[in-house]
Parts: C-alpha cells; sequence; structure tokens
C-alpha cells in the first residue's frame, strides 16, 4: 500500500515542487538581474554596491546549502516549506526596505530559500516517488526554475515601480506556502542506509561536472542580454530571447524519462552538446532575433536539463539522503558560477563578447571527458 501512494502522488509532488523551485530561484533570486536600473537609482547604488549585493544574494544562497543536509534529514517537507517561507520573507522585505541595509537583508534571506529549496525538494521526492517514477518527478520538479524565469521575464517591462512588483512577488509567496503546506505530502522518512560526509571518490566527477555548469552557464546569465544589445536587438527582443530560456527549461524535465531508458552518461553528453551549441550561437557576428531565440531555447532546456541530471546523479550516489550529494553538487555549481562571472567580464573587455560565448562553448565540449568510465556518472 505505501509503494502504491508512492507511485501515485509522484506527479503532485513534482508539480507542488517544481513550483516552490520557481519561487525560490525564478522571483527571488534571478529576478534581481533585469531591475538592477531601476534599485541603482533608488538607492544610489554604484557598480560596485550592485557587485556586493550580489555577494550577499551568494552568500545567502551558500547558507541555505549549508543548512539543507541537516534541516532535509529532520524534516525534507519542512525545509521545502522553510524555503518558500524565507524567500517569501525576503522578498517582503524588499519591497518594503527604507534603505539599502534592510534591502540588503531581504536579498540574504530570499537566497537562502533558494539554498535550501532543491536539496529539499529532492529529498521529499527520493522519501516519497516509486523507484520506476523518482527519475522523472526530480527532473520535473528541477523544471520549476524555468518556469519562474519565463512568468518573471516580462515584469521588467511593466509600468508599475519595482516596490509594487516586489510586493506582488511576495504576496505570490504567501500563497504558494499555504498550498505547499496543505498539499505537499509528509514522508516516512528517510530510511537507514548509509550517507557519506563529504564528497569522496565517488562525488569528484559530480562536483566537477557541476563544476562546469557553472563555469560555462555564468556568462550567459551575466553577458548574453548586452551580447543581444551589442547585436542591435531591441530590449523587447532581448526579453522575449530571456523569456524563452525559462519556457523552454520546461522541456528540461524531458532527461530523467531519457535517462531511464538509454542510460545517464548518454543523456548527459547529449545535453552538454546541445548546451554548447546554443552558447556558441551567440558568437556569430550577426546572431538576429531567430537565431537568438534559438540560442536561448537550448540553453534554458539544457541547463535545466543539467542540473536536473546532477540530481539524479547525486540521487544514485546517495540513495538515502539525495540533499546531501546535491547540496555538493550545486555548491560545485555556485562556485563555478562565482569564478566565471569575472573572468568573462575580463575577457570580455579584451577579446569582445562574441568570443567570450565562442570559447565558453569550447570548455562545455570538455564534458566529452566522461567517456572515461571514472569521470562519468555512475550506472543505475
Amino acid at each position: 500500500m505505501v509503494m502504491q501512494t508512492k507511485t501515485d502522488r509522484w506527479w503532485s509532488t513534482a508539480a507542488i515542487g517544481a513550483v516552490v523551485i520557481a519561487l525560490c530561484y525564478g522571483f527571488a533570486r534571478y529576478a534581481f538581474g533585469p531591475f538592477v536600473p531601476r534599485f541603482s537609482e533608488t538607492f544610489g547604488l554604484t557598480t560596485v554596491g550592485v557587485g556586493v549585493l550580489g555577494g550577499v544574494s551568494t552568500a545567502g544562497y551558500g547558507l541555505g546549502l549549508l543548512l539543507a543536509p541537516s534541516t532535509s534529514a529532520r524534516s525534507a517537507r519542512g525545509t521545502v516549506l522553510l524555503a518558500a517561507a524565507a524567500a517569501t520573507l525576503g522578498l517582503g522585505l524588499m519591497a518594503l526596505a527604507p534603505h539599502v541595509a534592510v534591502f540588503g537583508a531581504g536579498i540574504a534571506v530570499a537566497g537562502a530559500g533558494a539554498g535550501l529549496v532543491s536539496p529539499g525538494v529532492a529529498q521529499l521526492i527520493g522519501e516519497t516517488a516509486g523507484a520506476r517514477t523518482r527519475d522523472r518527478a526530480q527532473t520535473w520538479a528541477n523544471t520549476g526554475t524555468g518556469l519562474g524565469l519565463a512568468a518573471s521575464a516580462f515584469t521588467p517591462l511593466l509600468a508599475f515601480g519595482w516596490p509594487v512588483i516586489w510586493s506582488a512577488f511576495a504576496a505570490l509567496g504567501v500563497a504558494v506556502t499555504l498550498i505547499a503546506w496543505r498539499t505537499l505530502p509528509r514522508s516516512p522518512g528517510p530510511g537507514d542506509a548509509p550517507a557519506a560526509s563529504g564528497p569522496g571518490g565517488g562525488m569528484v566527477p559530480l562536483v566537477v561536472n557541476s563544476v562546469l555548469i557553472g563555469v560555462t552557464s555564468a556568462p550567459y546569465w551575466t553577458f548574453s542580454s548586452s551580447r543581444l544589445a551589442e547585436a542591435g536587438l531591441s530590449p523587447v527582443a532581448a526579453t522575449c530571447c530571456w523569456a524563452a530560456i525559462g519556457v523552454a527549461g520546461l522541456l528540461g524535465g524531458l532527461a530523467g524519462r531519457a535517462a531511464e531508458r538509454v542510460g545517464l552518461r548518454t543523456v548527459n553528453l547529449a545535453t552538454w552538446t546541445l548546451s554548447a551549441t546554443g552558447i556558441a550561437l551567440l558568437a556569430l557576428p550577426d546572431p538576429g532575433v531567430p537565431v537568438a531565440l534559438l540560442s536561448g531555447a537550448l540553453f534554458g532546456s539544457t541547463y535545466m536539463a543539467l542540473t536536473g541530471l546532477c540530481i539524479l546523479w547525486a540521487a544514485r550516489l546517495f540513495p538515502a539522503r539525495p540533499a546531501r550529494g546535491i547540496t555538493w553538487s550545486f555548491a560545485g555549481l555556485g562556485a563555478g558560477q562565482t569564478v566565471a562571472s569575472p573572468l568573462a567580464g575580463a575577457a570580455a573587455a579584451g577579446l569582445g563578447s562574441a568570443a567570450v560565448f565562442g570559447l565558453t562553448a569550447l570548455v562545455a565540449l570538455t564534458a566529452w571527458s566522461q567517456l572515461h568510465r571514472r569521470l562519468g556518472p555512475p550506472p543505475r
């Protein structure tokens, strides 16, 4: 009877998990970037100040990741609810901030919600979904980031002031938290299987793969909009390309079923190849709107697929405590993004942004080293 319940409810848990991830990433973490000009005008921020706030967000995210394994071990459901509540509180603080110090505190709290959510959702699915549907549930839940990006993409074009928009985000967060509290299942617990305490031999390839995702995605997240503007695309066209990242990201959920059929290594390498293609399209001298939309769609779908496949990879290494492996994986991704952003900026200043995307695509192809048995994901 327990196994039947697990199998029947995987889609519900995955759907609610995706909505909470959409809140924590699409609104509480990634929506900050497109509004930077408005924030700078309100609080008199310099580029250094914006960078500091970005660092505060990353610090909050890192704190959430550090807390996630222990909180998920106590209660995976509680961790997901805590993530939603932190994202909502952070958005509310930002909306009502009278000065930049409170605004920064809100960014930190919102970032902590993003750090908590993916390990919590993955742990909850691992404890409640049946073995035959678990991979699908994990990758579909992970597409919540794309859902959030698509939902928030056009908000910078609204005529309302940013505090009104952020207040609406916070109100949405309250609704999402209440829905999650009422609908997320309670799990029987993680079981008695042992869990390693750190990134041992089996974890090193996963962390390296995650760092590579961070290194190759950071230039796209940071400089794709400026690259499109440099290529002559209008702000509306650039916004449509950003929305394409989110909408196509929903396709990343198909990676779980594909991994079930042909294997995790095969799907991972195919996804890396498509990712390199999408990044390389922005290296063309004159990409144009159709090519830019295709680039955004390829990047969005492959980014969500690659992060979802990392979750499956971590779950195979830590069957009873997937949150622990996912924490190490996402920490590697964040480290890669943190290092790559300033390096990409320096390279763009010296070589031009088009060259940066070409070089990044070549770096992405180094994932093919995973053909070596010791560098790739484990078999089922």
